[in-house]
């Protein structure tokens, strides 16, 4: 791992022992509690998060993250760079045991995610990367062994039928308006639904092109994917302006937004 720079050696660290926190959790009993937005978190969601700002908070990069306290805009907006962490993205599918959750990690500059890394408790694999890097897929046992990481290159051409991935907890009217513009191009769509930002992994090896997501996310949901996806060609974009994502805004919540590989971006405008 030492070809890394250190601060993403030590998100990758984190990420691992964030991930062996949540299996404890998950293979035992767990509490859980609603939080006032609405939104569920476990035990596990707390030891995540703690096993993360552990590791990354001795580097002096402030952090914002879902179970961390957030600092106020006045503050956050003289940041020139921060992370922004999901300890445990997919709460509803880890309370479902369906195994589709993730830890989340990426490293935010001037606004843009430069670095992404997106971890599987369950399968125990890291998607992770950034334009500086390349991106790679590892397991968790090849950490530093070099010579068995998986460097993914920017996917050519796009699946035939195309391939959507979507939620298994959202859904909304607007995704049906995509279908048709995309079906009216002469495309048949396949579609594989997965939980969390997993879905990612999917898109960076080309096994799908395109996610629209018309419900609510937060910064930390997405920031990972966008760098990751990015540093293979493809983007992330607000549904309504075609420009990137941008994050640490005042407001974490993101747009309505559209993320497809570079083969697909090329070949169509939506």
């Amino acid at each position: 791992m030492q070809q890394l720079p250190l601060i993403y050696q030590r998100a990758v660290e984190a990420a691992i022992e964030a991930s062996t926190a949540i299996v404890q959790v998950y293979n035992q009993d767990f509490h859980q509690v609603i939080k006032q937005d609405g939104s569920p978190v476990t035990d596990a969601d707390i030891a995540a998060s703690e096993c993360i700002e552990k590791i990354l908070q001795p580097l002096g990069i402030p952090i914002t993250g879902e179970e961390s306290d957030k600092a106020p805009f006045e503050q956050r907006q003289s940041w020139q760079q921060c992370w922004c962490i999901d300890p445990l993205d997919g709460t509803k599918e880890f309370i479902k045991r369906n195994g589709e959750f993730a830890v989340n990690i990426a490293l935010i500059k001037n606004s843009e995610p430069i670095f992404g890394l997106i971890a599987s408790p369950i399968q125990e694999e890291i998607l992770f990367g950034s334009k500086e890097t390349g991106v790679f897929v590892i397991h968790f046992k090849d950490v530093d062994q070099i010579e068995n990481w998986k460097q993914l290159g920017i996917p050519e051409k796009i699946n035939e039928p195309l391939v959507m991935t979507c939620s298994r907890s959202h859904h909304s009217g607007p995704v049906l308006q995509i279908i048709n513009v995309l079906k009216e191009k002469g495309h048949e769509l396949d579609y594989i639904k997965k939980g969390s930002a997993l879905k990612f992994f999917d898109l960076a090896s080309g096994r799908a092109d395109i996610y629209p997501r018309f419900a609510p996310t937060m910064e930390w949901d997405i920031a990972a994917g966008q760098a990751i996806l990015e540093a293979l060609g493809g983007e992330v974009v607000h549904a309504e302006t075609g420009e990137p994502l941008r994050y640490n805004k005042a407001n974490l919540v993101n747009p309505y937004f559209i993320a497809r590989t570079k083969a697909m971006k090329d070949k169509f405008s939506l």
